[in-house]
Parts: structure tokens; C-alpha cells; sequence
């Protein structure tokens, strides 16, 4: 098996009003226009939830309000709403609804009914079936099964001295006659639980039954948090979460890493790899067993122990779900009950439909009964049993597409959309799937992976849209690449950046991130390194100056990950290593490197030590984390674009109350620049990426008040500057960021004045006149304290900002 290559996961771009980009492939006249134009994007639209019902009809829906484009295909989004509706109303009839439907682990596989473990699973072209395990010596004459209409095999086998015959932690397979005179042994593809040897190089899976008594069940004891009104998500892997060159654990990773997600001020914890997979090099994307938490790391009771504790730091906890496609493995995998049926008795499609080729996987047939079934009880189990908050689905765009955007460019016509390249089984499926979630669950968080910019995938079902929360915003990244490996400094485009981070459809909601685990994968580079590359190595300790190249590989590293939060999505991603600028790559452990685990883990060290300068970098996402704490301006649907000076290399933009200055210029600092803004009165510094605090030069006098102008004739925005009624004026400096936010004079507090930041982690708040962070609690400094940066005299004012030391529980 090879490792999923995500090369063909980066086809598309995003879209404004149905106006597509082909992630910089084909140059736009508009594109290059934008310098000179000024543009708001509203973040979202209030959705309106009108229910489609089979007796209203799909003639009316309501996702025709928000595009009279749409109206062009109303045939198309009345056969899959109709289908949709049709499926529903089908498993309302002989399954008793949706909610029902969806407990099916709770029926296949194995459980306890009674007096009794009954074992059951689907496999309508096995021509025989037997249980063996541990608890039969593996043989398996004497538990043969029995075939009902529906291809299900089952067996019930009696308690034995009021104990089940299966114990806890044995080991069990699923024996079946093909039909050419051979048996097979399969992992039950319910199984909740699979080991191997780990003595035995390629050693298969073995199914384990995991049922264990009620003193060794992991109880939760918190609550799940509310949902946030903007996500910031933390990605991380625990496998290789940990210092050491090993296999990190889901207890690890609960006790020493969340709490440095909750100190940076994340609410959100994405997690991959969860699902198991045979192949650790596959990054989890080669499912194998899909109701089976990953035994590298740990067991069942251990994640629920991981998810228990993120609750209890107010972090919400979302899955890496994959159900695009599943690993080609037999031995060990669903494709291993594939034995040449026909696709009505698999759980895949035959012939080249049901292979993907570039991953190297099997695709699944939605219209399957018993696959609706299997996938939509597979997101239940995830959420009830784990208590998971929502799902990140990956590889969207292959399930949308009988193409599977497997060379395509989509350009945003919406035909390539709203037609006859449109899987509208998978979509059927997605629709049912987040219908499910958000009734079990109205505060569940869903976002989609889609390169395609499918629109209505992020509006509700009932308006007929495919019912995501979210999309990622997969074009960002493509576009900081480009910049740092193609362009000098001076050859970035201002407008080019602007278009790319609010290049999305507004009724939408996205996700924006600026590097993720694809750019960190072995191949390619993170973004510190393509900045800072081998002076990472000799450059970093801050008991010498910073070389031209490390200081704008910092200065950069913090710009292009604010801009891309302010200005890119309604929510943030990072993932877990690049907030301190975690140099090199991520090698899985694989024949090409021997197996080493050297470069599979995370050096938290580097963000530790005082005298490097990753720390500068780590403070500064925890302040940008925090500035949306105290301002919510991720969640604002005021987002303005007021200039992009394409000659000085500046962006300003409004999102929410906070006015946001970049200044990507290499060398010039312009003092008296003059920016545009909503309301009249006094403006101070909010955040600012120069400050000494973050590594930088503290260029920027954090207690000087801006006061605002009036411009042109109120009510008339041509006559305005930059069409904004009010103005201010400014330092900003070369290769630095700076948020202002207006004074609310009655608010406004003596110690609060000149804030760098407004940052908050547990209860920890600083005085203004000292240089170390003081604890609420216990009122002793904590680690990471810096000199404000206020212009002149740095030593006198101090930062309204707290670094919280990863080694506090901060319960």
C-alpha cells in the first residue's frame, strides 16, 4: 500500500458569487484590476431553515433566494432534493427513522442481548459464515451462523455461568466460504477494537473484542462546551505528538499537549488518525476498521480519557472522519469481504468505479442500504460513545464527483457543479449524514474538505443545500506557497493576497489556514522553513542578532498567519507544531527512511527554551487567538478591504471593530500613513507583531492615541477616503502587522491603555508597571514575560498580556 498521495486533493480553488478561480493556474483579468478596486465581503448570511417536504414539493426551495443562478438548474437540485427525501422518508418506514437507523452498532458486530453475545454482520455473498476466536480455539465448527433474507449472518451464543462466552480483550474473526470452495478470515468490520504483533514486521490486524466490565469503562465527567461563534481549531496527530521518537499515546497527549492547545487560546481540537489503519505512513487517511479507535495509542477508554479532559479545558473536540474511501487492504480491512460480488451485495462499487487510482482505495457505493447504514451509525458511535463535538470530512471532493476531481480545474461554472459529474448518491448520503448529526446533536461542528467549491455545500439541507457547517479554504495555502518558493518580496501582490483570503462565497462559512498538514509533510517544507530553511539550525538563539533571513522568516511567519485568520474565513486552523514555527518536515516511519520515527514527532522543547526565538512566534498566536476572545472579529460579518497598495506593499481592512494595517513592504516604514475607518473617535494598538514581546523591534508606540478625521460629505462614500468616512494616521513599519480597536472612553481603564495585546489564558492578568506575568491565583510570575514595546521607552508601560506556561493543568 502507498501512502495517500494529496497531491490530487489540491484541483480548485474558491469562489465569490459563482465566480470561480483556478487556484492560480489561469490568470484573470479581474485579478489583476483588483489593485485599484476597494471591496467588502460579508462573512455569512442568516440562513433561513424553510423545510422542503415531499408534500411542499423541491420546486420552491430556499437556496434559490440566495443565487438567482441556481434557478438555471432547478432540475438538478429537485432530483437530488427528491432523493434525498425519498431515502429519508424510506428509512423512516422500515427502520423507524433516521435516529434509529444510525444505532446499527449497537446491532451488528458484537453485543451483549441479555443472557447472551449475539454477533452479527452483513456478507450476502458468503455462502457459509463461522465466529472463531481466542474463545473457541479458532475453530469454528461449532459456531456457524445462519443467513437471513438480507444477507445478514448472525449467531447467539448463551452466557456461560452468567458470563459471556467471548471475554473482554479476546480475539475474534469473521470466517466465511466465498463461494469457490475457499475460507476466509476477516476483522469483523464492526469491530470496535484491533491489534497486531508488533514483533512481526507486516503483521495483520486482529479483531478484539472490547467490552469491558463496568469498573474499567471510562465515565465522562464533563460536559461538552458550547459551540463557539468562530472555530479555532488546533490539527494535531497524537501518534506523533510527543518529544520522543515514538508512538505517543492518547493519555500523553490529554496530559502534556492539551494543555498547551488551552494555553494558546484554541477552543477547538481537530484530531487525526483516530480511525484505525494498518499503514502509520498513510496519516490515517487508509482506513481500515472503521468503529476501531487506532491501537497505536492507546485503547478505547484512552481517547474517551483524551476527549473527557478537552472538555474539561473548554476545548471542543472534533474527528478527522473518512468516509471518501477505504483502505484496499483485505486482510484486514472492509475491502476484505469484497469477493467479486455484484455492487447491490458490496459495500463498494465494482469494476474501475469502485477503485480509486491515485489513492490506491476502494470506494464505496452510497445507494447501498446497508452502507447508509454502516457509515451514518459510524458517525453516531464516534459522537455517543466518545463524545466527540463534530467531524472534519475529508476528501469531500471525491465523493461529490464521479471525476473525483482527479485532474480537474474547476473554473466555478456551475455546470461542473449541477450535473452529470455529480455522484448525487454521495451527496444524498452527505446530506443525510449532517441532517443526522445536527438532530443529535444541534451544536455539532462539520466541515467539509472540498477543493471543488461545490456551492451550498456549507446551507442547511432543509434550504437544500448539503448541510456543512464549514469548508476549508483550500486555496490559502497554494497562494502563501507560491509567494515563498516563486516571487520576491516585491513581486507580491497586494490585490492578488486580498482576492485570494476573501475569494469565497459569502452564504458560506470557511475555515482559513495558512499551512496545515499537507505543507508539512515530507517533500515539501513548513512555512518557517521555506522562510528560514537551514539558518533554522544556526540562527535561532536569542543571545545573538538575528540574521537578515531569520528576522524576516519571524516577521513574515506572524503576518502571513494573522492575515490569513483576520481577513480569510470565519474560522482559523493551525497545525500542531507550526504556531512556533516547527522547522523541518514530518517523515512517517517507512521503508524509504527505514522506519524511523526521527522526524515523526514534535520538538515542544524548541517553543520552551527562553533563549530561542520559536517562543516569539508561539506568543504571538496565542495573542492573535486572544484578540478574537476580547473582539470576536472572526465571527463578524463586517469585513471591509479599504486599500491595497500594491507600490507600498500595505493592506488595511476592517473585520468586525478591529482596523488591521500589513505592511509586506521588505524595507520601507512609513510614518503619518493615513488609513480609513468606520467610526469617528480614538483608536489605540490592539495587537502588534513588532512588539519586543514577539520578536520584534518595537517600532511601535503602543500608548499613543490615534484620533480620527471626518472625510468627504457624510453619506456620500465617493467623496470619502478609500470610501470610508473617517481616517486616522499611523507608523507602520517594514514587514509588520498592527490591529487597532476604538476606545470606548467610558470603558476605557487606566492599566488597560497601550495594550499590545488582549491576551487571556486561565486567570492570569499582568500590571502595566511589571515586567513579569502575574497569576491571579497565587499572584507569582510565570515563564515568558517580555518588555512591552512602546516606541521610546519600552521599560515603563507593560503589555496587557498573559503567556500561560504549558505546564499549569489550567483546570
Amino acid at each position: 500500500m502507498r501512502v495517500r498521495q494529496h497531491v490530487a486533493r489540491r484541483t480548485s480553488g474558491w469562489q465569490v458569487g459563482g465566480r470561480g478561480k483556478d487556484r492560480g493556474r489561469k490568470k484573470r483579468s479581474s485579478l489583476q484590476n483588483m489593485a485599484k478596486s476597494k471591496f467588502s465581503v460579508p462573512v455569512s448570511a442568516p440562513r433561513d431553515y424553510t423545510m422542503a417536504t415531499a408534500e411542499d414539493g423541491v420546486g420552491d426551495l430556499p437556496i434559490y433566494d440566495l443565487d438567482p443562478k441556481f434557478a438555471g438548474f432547478k432540475e438538478h437540485f429537485s432530483y437530488r432534493m427528491k432523493k434525498y427525501l425519498d431515502q429519508k422518508h424510506s428509512i423512516e418506514k422500515h427502520e423507524g427513522g433516521l435516529e434509529e437507523f444510525s444505532k446499527g452498532y449497537l446491532k451488528f458486530g458484537i453485543n451483549t442481548e441479555n443472557d447472551a453475545t449475539v454477533y452479527r454482520e452483513w456478507a450476502p455473498a458468503a455462502m457459509d459464515a463461522q465466529l472463531i476466536g481466542d474463545f473457541n480455539n479458532w475453530n469454528g465448527s461449532g459456531h456457524r451462523m445462519t443467513k437471513d433474507n438480507y444477507g445478514v449472518w448472525s449467531i447467539r451464543i448463551s452466557h456461560v455461568n452468567g458470563k459471556p462466552a467471548i471475554p473482554h480483550n479476546s480475539k475474534v474473526k469473521f470466517r466465511f466460504h466465498r463461494g469457490d470452495g475457499l475460507w476466509v478470515d476477516r476483522v469483523p468490520a464492526w469491530i470496535r477494537y484491533a491489534t497486531f504483533d508488533a514483533s512481526k514486521f507486516g503483521a495483520p490486524y486482529d479483531g478484539v473484542h472490547w467490552d469491558p466490565p463496568s469498573g474499567e469503562r471510562y465515565v465522562f465527567k464533563h460536559p461538552r462546551p458550547r459551540k463557539p461563534d468562530a472555530p479555532r481549531i488546533y490539527e494535531a496527530h497524537v501518534g506523533m505528538s510527543g518529544e520522543k521518537p515514538e508512538v505517543s499515546t492518547y493519555r500523553e497527549f490529554a496530559d502534556n499537549v492539551l494543555p498547551r492547545i488551552k494555553a494558546n487560546n484554541y477552543n477547538t481540537v481537530q484530531l487525526m488518525a483516530i480511525m484505525e489503519h494498518s499503514y502509520y505512513a498513510s496519516f490515517g487517511y487508509h482506513v481500515t476498521n472503521f468503529f476501531a479507535v487506532s491501537s497505536r495509542s492507546g485503547t478505547p477508554e484512552d481517547l474517551k480519557y483524551l476527549v473527557d479532559k478537552a472538555h474539561s479545558l473548554g476545548l471542543r473536540v472534533l474527528m478527522d472522519v473518512v468516509h471518501s474511501h477505504a483502505s484496499s487492504n483485505k486482510t484486514d480491512g472492509l475491502n476484505g469481504y469484497d469477493v467479486g460480488q455484484n455492487t447491490q451485495e458490496s459495500y463498494f462499487h465494482t469494476g474501475e468505479r469502485g477503485y480509486h487510482k491515485l489513492w490506491d482505495s476502494r470506494l464505496f457505493n452510497y445507494a447501498n442500504w446497508e452502507v447508509l447504514r454502516f457509515l451514518l451509525s459510524n458517525l453516531r458511535y464516534w459522537m455517543d460513545e466518545f463524545m466527540f463535538d463534530g467531524f472534519r470530512f475529508d476528501g469531500v471532493t471525491s465523493m461529490l464527483y464521479n471525476h473525483h476531481g482527479i485532474n480537474m480545474s474547476f473554473a466555478g461554472s456551475y455546470k461542473e457543479y449541477f450535473g452529470l459529474d455529480t455522484d448525487v448518491d454521495a451527496v444524498v448520503y452527505l446530506m443525510l449524514a449532517n441532517h443526522l448529526m445536527h438532530k443529535l446533536l444541534p451544536e455539532a461542528t462539520v466541515v467539509a474538505e472540498d477543493v471543488s467549491g461545490m456551492p451550498v455545500l456549507c446551507r442547511s439541507v432543509d434550504e437544500g443545500g448539503v448541510g456543512f457547517d464549514y469548508r476549508l479554504a483550500m486555496a490559502i495555502p497554494d497562494r502563501w506557497i507560491d509567494y515563498l518558493k516563486n516571487k520576491d518580496d516585491l513581486e507580491w501582490s497586494m490585490s492578488g493576497i486580498a482576492h485570494t483570503l476573501t475569494n469565497r462565497r459569502y452564504t458560506e462559512k470557511c475555515i482559513a489556514y495558512a499551512e496545515s498538514h499537507d505543507q508539512s509533510i515530507v517533500g515539501d517544507k513548513t512555512m518557517a522553513f521555506l522562510l528560514m530553511d537551514k539558518e533554522m539550525y544556526t540562527g535561532m538563539s536569542d543571545l545573538q542578532p538575528a540574521s537578515p533571513t531569520i528576522d524576516r522568516g519571524i516577521a513574515l511567519q506572524k503576518m502571513i498567519h494573522f492575515i490569513t485568520m483576520a481577513l480569510g474565513g470565519d474560522g482559523y486552523l493551525n497545525f500542531m507544531g507550526n504556531e512556533f514555527g516547527h522547522p523541518e518536515w514530518i517523515d512517517f516511519p517507512r521503508e524509504g527512511n527505514n522506519w524511523s520515527y526521527d522526524k515523526c514527532r514534535r520538538q515542544w522543547s524548541l517553543a520552551d527554551i527562553d533563549h530561542l526565538r520559536y517562543k516569539y512566534m508561539n506568543a504571538f498566536d496565542q495573542a492573535m487567538n486572544a484578540l478574537d476572545d476580547k473582539f470576536s472579529f472572526l465571527s463578524s460579518s463586517k469585513q471591509i478591504v479599504s486599500d491595497m497598495n500594491e507600490e507600498k506593499k500595505i493592506i488595511v481592512f476592517e473585520r468586525g471593530d478591529l482596523v488591521f494595517v500589513f505592511n509586506f513592504h521588505p524595507s520601507k516604514t512609513y510614518d503619518g500613513y493615513k488609513v480609513g475607518c468606520d467610526l469617528p473617535g480614538k483608536y489605540k494598538v490592539a495587537l502588534d507583531s513588532d512588539a519586543l514581546m514577539f520578536g520584534g523591534h518595537g517600532r511601535v508606540a503602543h500608548d499613543n492615541d490615534h484620533f480620527t478625521s471626518p472625510e468627504g460629505v457624510p453619506g456620500v462614500p465617493e467623496t470619502n477616503f478609500n470610501n470610508r468616512p473617517n481616517s486616522f494616521k499611523i507608523l507602520s513599519p517594514s514587514r509588520t502587522c498592527v490591529a487597532y480597536y476604538r476606545v470606548e472612553e467610558k470603558a476605557e481603564k487606566p492599566k488597560d491603555e497601550g495594550a499590545a495585546s488582549w491576551g487571556k489564558t486561565a486567570l492570569g492578568y499582568i500590571d502595566v508597571e511589571a515586567t513579569g506575568v502575574k497569576d491571579a491565583a497565587d499572584g507569582e510570575a510565570t515563564s515568558g514575560s517580555e518588555k512591552a514595546s512602546t516606541g521610546g521607552d519600552s521599560s515603563k508601560k507593560g503589555i496587557n498580556f498573559v503567556f500561560l506556561s504549558p505546564d499549569k493543568d489550567n483546570k
